[in-house]
């Protein structure tokens, strides 16, 4: 019978052994590491080769100069592949990379007012405001209430609604304005999706890229010193 005390003192153990390096591998097992009797095995192309013996399979894998890798370890038999086991991986984590490039997270982000702003730090804050909206972000919006603003809430009702309509063509009121405490709080949302807006800032770049690179081409070709044109013959060359 196992105690409550002898299974703490495993549980105990298989931590300890877990922080000295001894985690499971998440990688499939390959050639020599595979240990079961017969594998379904599956050829280089795709094609189903049927139920063989390990020695047969690992033959086959040497003759084929690939790997016998083990890609469904829960089947009865295990299922193995011959592979490019090396080629497989480096696909793997390009296709891991691209798709991280491609992820897009959607960011909050915070941009603060108050109810009597200056006209210029509205423009400025609008202006940020434009940014994080092209470029996929939702906003949010706080107007700040001091003394005695809290009472006139109606000046940040009016400025977050200002500030919605300067910026509909790119964004809508995702969360209307709501009072918290002493501060009022709005939510812009893009119009355009993350994926969309980091695809357009992409292409962007590509062109300033190739812009530049012409423009120092054409810098280079004037450059360039002009041919000189071929001598004409004088009246002495023509008589000699």
């Amino acid at each position: 019978m196992v105690t409550p005390k002898r299974r703490y003192a495993a549980v105990r153990q298989a931590v300890a052994w877990c922080y000295r390096g001894g985690s499971i591998s998440a990688e499939p097992r390959i050639n020599d590491r595979i240990r079961v009797p017969e594998v379904r095995l599956v050829g280089p192309s795709g094609e189903q080769v049927g139920i063989v013996p390990l020695a047969k399979a690992l033959e086959l894998a040497q003759e084929y100069d690939l790997d016998l890798v083990e890609v469904a370890a829960n089947a009865r038999p295990p299922v193995c592949k011959l592979m490019d086991y090396g080629k497989f991986k480096y696909e793997s984590a390009m296709k891991a990379r691209e798709a991280r490039k491609n992820q897009a997270h959607t960011v909050i982000k915070e941009m603060k007012l108050r109810p009597k702003i200056d006209p210029h730090d509205y423009d400025t804050k609008k202006g940020h405001v434009v940014r994080f909206l092209k470029q996929g972000d939702k906003v949010k919006i706080t107007i700040m209430f001091r003394g005695r603003e809290q009472s006139r809430p109606e000046l940040g009702f009016r400025l977050l609604q200002r500030l919605a309509s300067d910026v509909e063509d790119l964004g809508f009121i995702e969360s209307n304005p709501k009072q918290d405490g002493r501060n009022m709080i709005m939510v812009l949302g893009p119009h355009k999706k993350k994926t969309e807006a980091m695809a357009e800032a992409r292409e962007a770049q590509a062109a300033r890229k190739a812009e530049r690179q012409g423009g120092v081409a054409a810098e280079q070709s004037v450059d360039e010193p002009a041919e000189e044109p071929a001598e004409e013959p004088t009246e002495e060359h023509a008589q000699a």
